[in-house]
């Protein structure tokens, strides 16, 4: 049988059918070259991993019953500082998300994926979907930008 947290814990650190998991994307980054903007008007590496950690975070929120809304941290965080050291950070809050994210996920029960995230119904936002389309999402999310960051960090 198909199980969604099988899918979030390949795109996050598994073995991903599309390549590199994100983990593995991220800890291949110099860290110097993190917080550069490498293509003028698009995000740096941290901010995609930021935003990543954000999205991840909202999708927990959601799954727990609170209603869908744009993330805590905001769609596009800036980062707090540009050191190595702000770069480890970055990749130990989206690691603490994702392993939060899967630990949700393994506490829902199997008649639960189908219904619906509360929400009004916003598409902007990703709303008016079931619980298994929201994580389905976000493992696509997560795949997404591990090739934008793949590309990225070539620079």
């Amino acid at each position: 049988m198909f199980n969604i947290t099988n899918e979030i814990k390949k795109a996050f650190n598994g073995d991903a059918w599309h390549g590199n998991h994100v983990m593995q994307t991220l800890n291949n980054v110099n860290p110097e070259s993190a917080f550069s903007h490498f293509v003028p008007g698009a995000h740096s590496i941290a901010e995609i991993a930021l935003h990543l950690t954000a999205w991840t975070e909202e999708v927990s929120s959601r799954l727990t019953g609170k209603p869908a809304e744009e993330p805590a941290m905001g769609d596009w965080p800036e980062p707090e500082g540009r050191t190595p050291k702000d770069w480890e950070r970055i990749i130990f809050n989206f690691k603490i998300a994702n392993e939060e994210l899967i630990r949700v996920c393994e506490a829902i029960k199997d008649n639960q994926w189908d219904d619906e995230v509360k929400s009004e119904r916003n598409p902007a936002l990703g709303t008016a979907v079931t619980n298994v389309e929201l994580v389905s999402g976000l493992a696509q999310h997560h795949a997404y930008h591990s090739g934008q960051i793949a590309l990225l960090s070539k620079f």
